[in-house]
């Protein structure tokens, strides 16, 4: 098998980013390698139906991760968020990262293409360290790397009985300024950017990108959605004290937000690198409106019985 046959592993590959990025390399012909905890899952049984090739690791026992390595061009890495009830655990979540960091360069792989999160400014406030070592183990590694920086998912909107995001009675609560555009990235896109890096990687290498699709007021993106499922939405912004009630990180952030004024990708650039970054709009045309609307449409039900 020469280089370029060898599969890309992608890591996560059950999640929201490693599955979708997943499937784009899949759709674009290269050849996969799916870490995953469960090949009977549900989403693992999907990727190995899509001609994904499994393989079972866990990234709190790094010995499993050299045979996930073993034979990769390339790696996608997304490690397990590590958030519990006193807030993010960075030491955690960047010794998961680190571990297959030092896989992959044990087993010669070429290049790492990882995903984090957007930046702000003073980070450390709000639980991101963990993956910014990450960040620093993967520059230092010697290999091709291209880090990514994804803002709020617009895919966000599917979540369901959480503190904040998601549509929840009829209501998106959340830490973000309703007369503020708030940027925010498809998962389709982070799937685009991920495999442009796979597909060119020395133009791509050493490249930071901060990564969203569009920015939209709070407010206007639930008229949106209301007028695309036929439920009415609306936008609750939480106050300081509220979001503070949830937890001390994310009050921290619900003040970042303001002093910093949010997310800076630029978004006209990453429009000119791929023309075909979603808007909002066309997120709900293409595939949103239809699940948002098919669970509020549950919701509805279940509130009659």
């Amino acid at each position: 098998m020469s280089p370029q046959q060898n599969p890309i592993l992608v890591t996560g590959a059950t999640g929201k980013q490693g599955g979708a990025t997943a499937l784009r390399l899949l759709a674009d012909g290269v050849p996969v390698r799916a870490l995953v905890r469960d090949p009977e899952a549900p989403a693992a049984r999907t990727l190995a139906h899509a001609g994904a090739e499994l393989v079972v690791a866990d990234f709190d026992t790094p010995t499993t991760l050299d045979a996930a390595t073993a034979g990769a061009r390339a790696v996608f890495l997304v490690p397990p968020a590590a958030y519990g009830p006193n807030g993010w655990d960075v030491d955690l979540e960047a010794a998961r990262g680190i571990a297959v960091v030092d896989a992959a360069k044990r087993a010669d792989v070429e290049q790492i293409v990882f995903t984090g999160v957007a930046s702000m400014s003073d980070d450390s406030s709000w639980g991101i360290g963990g993956k910014r070592n990450i960040e620093a183990a993967v520059a230092a590694s010697g290999l091709r790397y291209t880090l990514l920086r994804p803002v709020r998912f617009m895919e966000n909107y599917l979540m369901r009985n959480t503190p904040v995001d998601g549509i929840n009675d009829g209501v998106n609560k959340h830490l973000f300024p309703a007369d503020r555009p708030l940027q925010v990235v498809a998962l389709a896109d982070i799937a685009a950017f991920a495999a442009l890096a796979f597909a060119d990687r020395d133009r791509f290498h050493g490249h930071t990108i901060e990564l969203a699709s569009d920015a939209i007021l709070p407010s206007k993106a639930v008229e949106l959605i209301s007028e695309a499922t036929g439920h009415q939405v609306s936008y609750r912004e939480l106050s300081e004290s509220e979001a503070g009630a949830i937890g001390e990180q994310i009050g921290n952030t619900w003040r970042l937000v303001r002093e910093t004024g949010g997310w800076r990708a630029d978004i006209a650039e990453l429009r000119r690198i791929y023309p075909r970054l979603a808007t909002f709009e066309s997120w709900l045309a293409a595939t949103g409106a239809a699940q948002i609307k098919a669970l509020l449409d549950s919701e509805q039900v279940s509130s009659t019985h």
